[in-house]
């Protein structure tokens, strides 16, 4: 009983004040400079092997800190890690606007759609990483107005997706991914920690349209080459 309760004061000393950086490991900094810097590069345009159907674009490559940042958000319950990340994702937003594949903040407010995670997976992380991801952006995007949309849901008998093939991912998620709630209007970005072949996004992508939602771009922390 003491062992467990000192591992978890231990536990959550490190969410108040997290012992090195989420994407580096550097001693005393919950997040450092360089992968600060790593983040804030140009987001650039991916190619998933699953035609997703809208453009998609990546913050960086899955390696380094891009990983290790999503992983330790994941699995190593650092919540913290959304405002870094967060605000990586909103300058990658603006980034995106003002290279012209997004439409200015003027025209419509934006809206980031999380795509949907396994509810089991989302209870064992104490939350929906990518719905902190979302909100943080929304935060780091002030004064603008940007909302987000908790519309997308996955069938309860989807399955892990962590070693399957391509062909076995699409067939896990084929149909399983719907809209359990009122539609958002305005531009929609979907958004998602890792794109990997690329299914979750298409069928969460083919999902908002059949429930009559257009989605302009898919955007993620890390893509797997």
């Amino acid at each position: 009983m003491g062992a467990r309760w000192s591992a978890t004061v231990r536990a959550g000393i490190d969410l108040v004040v997290p012992r090195e950086c989420g994407g580096c490991g550097a001693a005393s900094v919950a997040w450092c400079a360089r992968c600060a810097e790593a983040l804030a590069q140009p987001p650039r345009a991916v190619r998933p092997a699953v035609t997703v159907g809208v453009p998609c674009f990546a913050l960086g490559s899955y390696a380094g800190p891009h990983r290790a940042a999503v992983v330790a958000a994941k699995e190593r319950g650092r919540r913290d890690l959304a405002v870094p990340l967060g605000r990586a994702l909103a300058d990658a937003i603006s980034q995106l606007r003002d290279a012209g594949d997004l439409d200015p903040a003027e025209l419509n407010p934006l809206v980031l759609v999380p795509a949907p995670s396994r509810r089991r997976a989302a209870r064992r992380r104490g939350g929906d990483p990518v719905v902190r991801l979302c909100t943080a952006a929304s935060a780091a995007s002030a004064p603008e107005v940007v909302s987000v949309a908790r519309v997308l849901e996955v069938d309860g008998g989807v399955r892990d997706s962590v070693g399957l093939s391509a062909a076995q991912r699409a067939e896990n998620l084929a149909g399983r991914i719907g809209v359990r709630a009122r539609a958002p209007r305005g531009p929609v970005v979907l958004v998602d920690d890792v794109l990997t072949t690329g299914t979750t996004a298409a069928e969460s992508v083919a999902a908002l349209r059949r429930a009559g939602v257009g989605v302009d771009a898919v955007v993620v922390i890390g893509a797997v080459r």
